[in-house]
């Protein structure tokens, strides 16, 4: 599962310069954990790793350059990932 991390990791920072490489691959790991979390609490059943990879990827395509912005206007996310090295 860290190679996939890894490499969304990579994707995420190159669509966005204002993350530092920790921040982007906590952004993943709570992208990949919120969107498991949703599907099961809505009750549907897992369908592996490659749905969620498949998802997180389409958000990095989709957000992936703004995901800075939504940091500092999330508590949640704000709380855990930080913004003290987001260029604004």
């Amino acid at each position: 599962m860290d190679d996939v991390f890894e490499k969304l990791t990579f994707s995420l920072l190159e669509k966005n310069d204002q993350l530092s490489y920790a921040q982007a691959r906590t952004m993943i790991e709570l992208l990949w954990e919120d969107f498991e979390t949703t599907r099961a609490k809505a009750g549907h059943e897992y369908r592996g790793p490659e749905v969620t990879e498949k998802i997180v990827k389409q958000w990095i395509e989709n957000y992936g350059p703004m995901l800075h912005e939504f940091i500092s206007r999330s508590t949640k996310y704000h709380d855990i990932i930080g913004d003290d090295n987001i260029q604004h």
